[in-house]
């Protein structure tokens, strides 16, 4: 099973050793970590992945979604998935020299980005940028990372 198939925690296939492992939620501070961790992949010629972690409750509907109709559970991954590669694409587009897979993990947010970067070079994970003494304060997800992460971590800021 490749990283891109890895749907459900029970799954995790871990990063390529030399991989750059890239958190995304759709935030503007996830498309800040998503920026570094392709000048970084570019500068060290290195593959990224990027993940979403998500739940029914955050995932988007499935294209074939009707009201009164059940999607599966490949349905919802599947519309994950594809709502990823569209938020990443813009940025993705301006390296294309990167190879970059994505995943899309039913899971927590820092269980499926420490699992997954436990062999990976570096793992990039954003920052919400709430401003004020919030704003100096790391997120749960970052917070998580850097304390349970087995490799490097970079905790990207907002770019002013």
């Amino acid at each position: 099973m490749s990283i891109e198939d890895a749907i459900d925690n029970t799954e995790l296939v871990p990063a390529a050793r030399n991989s750059i492992v890239v958190g995304h939620d759709g935030s503007d501070g996830a498309d800040d970590a998503l920026t570094a961790a392709l000048e970084l992949a570019d500068q060290l010629h290195v593959p990224v992945v990027v993940v979403r972690a998500w739940s029914i409750a955050t995932a988007p509907r499935p294209s074939n979604w009707e009201f009164g109709y059940v999607s599966s559970f490949d349905q919802y991954s599947a519309a994950v998935h594809d709502e990823l590669v569209q938020d990443a694409r813009a940025a993705v587009k301006k390296y294309p020299a990167i190879s970059v897979s994505y995943c899309a993990v039913h899971a927590s947010p820092a269980t499926s980005l420490i699992d997954l970067s436990r062999d990976a070079r570096l793992l990039v994970v954003g920052t919400r940028g709430r401003g004020g003494l919030a704003g100096m304060l790391l997120g749960s997800v970052s917070e998580q990372c850097v304390r349970h992460a087995a490799c490097a971590v970079l905790v990207v800021r907002p770019r002013t």
